[in-house]
């Protein structure tokens, strides 16, 4: 290989490496956050949660390795046209196809790469994937009960537990059996636990302490309880040992075996394009390769000045248009319009005939950039010509202003933080744009299948936007950071500012403001933005994925706890009447966990008397009172039987049973603060609570520690080029996540202090941060 392949190749590979780096972060991100919380708090070993994680790689590089490729070789030559390499190889008579030959080579070890990802790692991970967490979320009964929270996996029994000591054992248990027909039992007991065999592959439920209180449906005057010290009860064990075995989608099978399973559907007169589509996109993938080399050749050999922050957008809007396109044959294909095995390489054809066009004429033409002729903005930039005063005869009233001298960002500020903005908004734009591309990937099969149309996902964009915006937004200001300090070192810059007495501190001061402008505006987004809009973007992923919806928690939740400890069980709500069906009040004494008293009602109505008088009437029901009293030395719990044909009940408001079930991510910081007052106040556990208030309050603020470690880390890896800081930045950033996660469901176990699980992360960082900006040469 010559001097000028090892050259580009040099230019190149790191670029495409830490695109590679940043875009399998991002891809992976959303499901890293959702699993690796959840698996902590199961008590999961780390070896399986690496097993976990790993599994998600292929899919990722199946699409970021075309996609880190392009920005490779956008990044790598706008470096030389920014630095004016290419009129320096121009004027050496080395044309632009010669500049192919190392390019090509890329691009075939990353098509190589691809292909190995898609036709054969990306069966078997996603499906181990599947298998894997599909185990882990069946076994995990004991682990998923959680307290005061109805857990309601084991068939026709309701587990609620108010309190859970770290050692798993239940502190005042209420559990509801309808496993036979036409009788409730109720167990109301002290203590209790979860006995998991699984060698054995048997399930207990340990109660102790307690009573038990038997009611027939049919024979409502009939009843038989007891207490008890210690009782045993055995669980369905195929709920927490499956035996159901996963079959594979699409996307899990290999070749061969989606070639067996086309031609299965295809005798059998079943729908048999998506098998062939998948197939033939195991190779068109792979081909994208070559095709972005040659858009990234004829966008990234020019001689503008844009350098990096130019490729970056230029790079986003191309992969944007190539997914789009690919999902958009894919459409075409599923409908019966194209033929399945054509659909995928069409947007190869599109964009590689438009990729050898644009080669071929930059070869002809390397000094002229490609833009788009819009005259009326030159219209719009002809300065107006001013009328002098003089001429127009008319008086001139000169108003003077006192001067204040307010603080003000001087000339410096302007030039630093104008510099700053740019790259942010590229760094925001560009990771926005990411985001639509992995949600559209995420999505397309059920939106091509006809399960979600085009407008429930836009709505769906509009709202998880914000979420989204909420976690880039210390990203983009940490590659802002790097990028301007980076560019300002090797520019030199930084060194003049020295000579004139102006210290890194100084010259750094706006980057940490618009750091303390971003906390902020992080702060107001959970605050007033999040709460809602997640909430309307889970409902729309629901609907989108055919998930049961969750119509506001009230249709579908039939059981609910009272701000006073009652618990209630109804078949049926309607909101709209204010009306309830078959409802059972259960009430719990105050001075110790024992049932006093269960009423029970066909239906309980609203009605309203006076102006602001309510009252809960139900009908046809009856009431039983629960005590106990000693015969011959012995306690024995007395019971006092009592039907009605109407009768006032006390329940909570008709809103009570209107709203969600309390959920720290749709609640805002004081609303959470209070509920966990409330819980404090009934001596309930608040540990996860805890830890999730103060992280609301934790993580706005690193927006400002990611700009003060980029700020030293920019500093010193300046020298190396501005890709190596980011480089260096996304690993921080990773590494910052996943002590985020960490560290939460370590504070949520009951490991660390909540406070200190939730501000561990910026502590660290923080104290990072300062140490390199005491240290750093200022």
């Amino acid at each position: 290989m010559r001097i000028l392949d090892r050259y580009l190749v040099r230019e190149i590979v790191p670029p495409l490496l830490l695109a590679l780096l940043g875009l399998t972060f991002v891809l992976m991100l959303p499901p890293i956050m959702q699993s690796l919380a959840n698996l902590i708090a199961k008590g999961v070993a780390w070896t399986v949660i690496v097993r976990v994680l790993v599994t998600l790689l292929p899919q990722a590089l199946s699409v970021t390795i075309p996609m880190a490729l392009l920005y490779g070789i956008l990044f790598g030559l706008g470096r030389l046209s920014a630095d004016r390499e290419f009129v320096a190889l121009q004027a050496c008579g080395v044309s632009l196809f010669r500049l192919l030959r190392p390019i090509a080579l890329l691009a075939a070890v990353a098509a190589a790469a691809t292909a190995y990802e898609t036709i054969v790692a990306l069966p078997d991970a996603n499906q181990n994937f599947r298998e894997i967490t599909f185990n882990i979320v069946a076994s995990g009964a004991e682990s998923d009960i959680k307290p005061r929270v109805f857990y309601q996996n084991f068939p026709n029994r309701v587990l609620y537990a108010r309190d859970i000591e770290r050692g798993g054992l239940w502190r005042e248990v209420f559990l509801a059996d309808a496993s036979r027909p036409d009788q409730t039992t109720v167990y109301v007991a002290g203590r209790g636990r979860l006995i998991i065999d699984r060698v054995k592959q048997t399930v207990t439920l340990l109660l102790e302490q307690g009573t038990w209180h038997t009611t027939f449906v049919k024979k409502p005057e009939e009843y038989e309880g007891s207490s008890f010290d210690r009782i045993v009860l055995d669980m369905d064990a195929n709920t927490v040992f499956p035996r159901a075995q996963i079959i594979k989608g699409d996307n899990e099978k290999t070749i061969a075996e989606l070639r067996a399973t086309a031609a299965l559907n295809r005798r059998s007169g079943a729908p048999f394009a998506a098998q062939l589509y998948t197939i033939q996109q195991k190779f068109s993938l792979p081909a994208a390769c070559v095709v972005l080399a040659l858009i990234g050749v004829a966008l990234g050999a020019t001689n503008r000045k844009e350098g990096k922050l130019g490729s970056f957008a230029l790079g986003t809007g191309v992969v944007f248009v190539y997914y789009v396109l690919l999902y958009t044959a894919r459409a075409g294909a599923l409908a019966g319009r194209v033929w399945p095995s054509v659909a995928p390489w069409l947007v190869n054809v599109i964009l590689g005939g438009a990729g050898v066009a644009l080669v071929m004429w930059r070869a002809g033409s390397a000094d002229r950039p490609i833009s788009l002729s819009m005259p009326f903005l030159r219209r719009l930039r002809r300065p107006v010509p001013a009328v002098s005063a003089a001429r127009s005869g008319r008086p001139v009233v000169v108003v003077r202003i006192p001067h204040l001298n307010l603080p003000r960002p001087n000339l410096l500020d302007v030039y630093v933080g104008r510099q700053y903005l740019s790259v942010f908004l590229v760094a925001f734009v560009a990771l926005v744009g990411i985001f639509y591309i992995a949600t559209l990937i995420d999505l397309a099969d059920k939106l091509l299948g006809g399960v979600a149309s085009t407008s429930v996902l836009l709505r769906y964009f509009y709202f998880a936007t914000p979420q989204y915006v909420y976690y880039i937004i210390p990203m983009a200001a940490l590659v802002a950071t790097l990028v301007t300090i980076g560019v300002l070192t090797k520019s030199s810059e930084l060194i003049v500012m020295r000579a004139c007495g102006i210290s890194l501190y100084r010259s750094a001061l706006p980057l940490v403001l618009f750091g303390v402008i971003f906390s902020v505006l992080l702060f107001v987004l959970q605050e007033q933005v999040l709460v809602e809009s997640n909430r309307e973007a889970q409902r729309l992923n629901a609907i989108m994925r055919g998930y049961p919806m969750q119509m506001v928690g009230v249709l579908n939740r039939q059981w609910i706890i009272g701000r006073h400890g009652d618990i209630y069980r109804y078949q049926v709500f309607d909101p709209h009447r204010d009306r309830f069906s078959q409802l059972s009040i259960f009430h719990l004494g105050d001075r110790g966990w024992h049932l006093e008293q269960l009423t029970y009602a066909n239906e309980v109505v609203l009605e309203r008397g006076g102006e602001d008088s309510l009252t809960w009437v139900a009908h046809n029901g009856w009431t039983r009172e629960f005590g106990t009293t000693t015969r011959r030395g012995a306690v024995r719990t007395a019971v006092q039987y009592a039907p009605f044909a109407e009768k006032a009940v006390s329940l909570e408001s008709p809103t009570y049973f209107k709203t969600d079930e309390p959920d720290a991510d749709r609640m805002t910081y004081s609303e959470l603060r209070t509920y966990i007052g409330e819980l404090k106040a009934s001596g309930y556990q608040v540990i996860p609570y805890q830890v999730q208030l103060q992280q609301k309050l934790a993580f706005p603020f690193v927006a400002v520690i990611m700009t003060l470690i980029a700020v030293p880390f920019a500093v010193t890896t300046g020298r190396s080029g501005a890709i190596y800081g980011i480089g260096v930045g996304l690993v921080l950033a990773i590494v910052y996540r996943t002590a985020l996660s960490l560290f939460g469901a370590l504070g949520s176990g009951g490991w660390v202090d909540p406070t200190l699980a939730a501000w561990a992360p910026n502590i660290l960082f923080g104290a990072t941060a300062a140490y390199m900006l005491l240290t750093v040469r200022t």
